[in-house]
């Protein structure tokens, strides 16, 4: 990477109590970069978020924002960043309009500046006809697209998102991820997290992966799965394997009622036996959510 970094962590810790939920971690992300932290519920994601913008202060180690301390300097990194937490927290009182016009009174944005502001980012966002909507008339997909426009109202130069998809239908995510990829060719720099494994391969430019408040690795999305897995991945049902499928040849991890077979070529699952041929299986590229499962034995969601 190029450049110094926008966000610098060393040995970045955050206890609770007697809790440690981020655990002297260390990461670096570049201006541009579409930067992901993915992890289960509980991995210790929204805590690092919190602490990049001091809304809870680090226990422990160096973080710096554009060469600043968040803990020293959170009113000058209030200015150029933009946040967007997990719950849409919109006045509901006022229209669509209104609201990003009294957040971007925040900032001291007024006037002609304002409504000019205002309206690019309705145009942006494809929200113009609803401009004067009140805020219970919008679609959950709706409501989380303003929730981010909110976010961008005095022009960041980075944006926190907090789990910005969790809930929506696909329709929504797939609107909302058009949005990141448009900020960041727009050199804007983006962190966000998320428990989706193929929205972090679909968005991210590098991520770091996320168990108990600990990174395990770190890098771009098809470098990670290319260096740690074989290429394909047969899914199957425990029950339509025979007694013997653990003495394969083949790699293999199982979570649950399903077993994934690994291979570099897909000829290689010749080798698996059934014992109900109408229930072949699932094969499909090696994806983020199995290197997951290799690592910790566990998925990014739990079913």
């Amino acid at each position: 990477m190029n450049g110094n970094p926008v966000i610098r962590a060393r040995g970045l810790k955050k206890c609770f109590g007697s809790l440690t939920a981020v655990d002297e971690i260390d990461f670096e992300v570049y201006r541009g970069e579409c930067f992901g932290v993915l992890g289960p519920n509980g991995a210790g994601k929204t805590s690092i978020m919190r602490m990049l913008y001091n809304f809870s202060p680090r226990t422990s180690g160096t973080l710096e924002v554009f060469g600043l301390d968040p803990a020293r300097n959170g009113v000058r990194l209030r200015q150029v960043i933009g946040v967007v937490q997990q719950t849409n927290n919109l006045d509901l009182e006022l229209t669509v309009r209104e609201n990003l016009e009294v957040y971007g009174s925040y900032y001291g944005i007024n006037g002609r500046k304002l409504k000019e502001r205002v309206d690019e980012l309705l145009d942006f966002m494809e929200l113009t006809q609803k401009a004067d909507a009140r805020i219970k008339q919008l679609s959950g997909g709706m409501k989380r697209r303003l929730t981010i426009l909110r976010a961008l109202v005095h022009e960041p130069r980075l944006v926190i998102l907090d789990e910005p998809t969790t809930g929506l239908d696909p329709q929504a995510r797939h609107q909302i991820w058009a949005v990141l990829r448009r900020l960041t060719g727009q050199g804007v720099t983006v962190v966000f997290t998320t428990h989706y494994m193929d929205e972090a391969e679909r968005v991210c430019s590098r991520l770091v992966i996320m168990d108990r408040g600990k990174i395990l690795h770190t890098g771009a999305p098809d470098a990670l799965i290319a260096s740690h897995l074989p290429r394909f991945v047969l899914e199957v049902d425990r029950c339509s394997l025979s007694d013997t499928w653990k003495g394969t040849n083949l790699e293999f991890d199982y979570y649950g009622d399903r077993v994934f077979f690994k291979a570099d070529e897909e000829s290689a699952f010749s080798a698996v036996s059934y014992l109900d041929n109408s229930r072949k299986g699932i094969l499909r590229p090696a994806n983020l959510e199995d290197l997951f499962l290799k690592l910790t034995g566990k998925r990014l969601i739990d079913e």
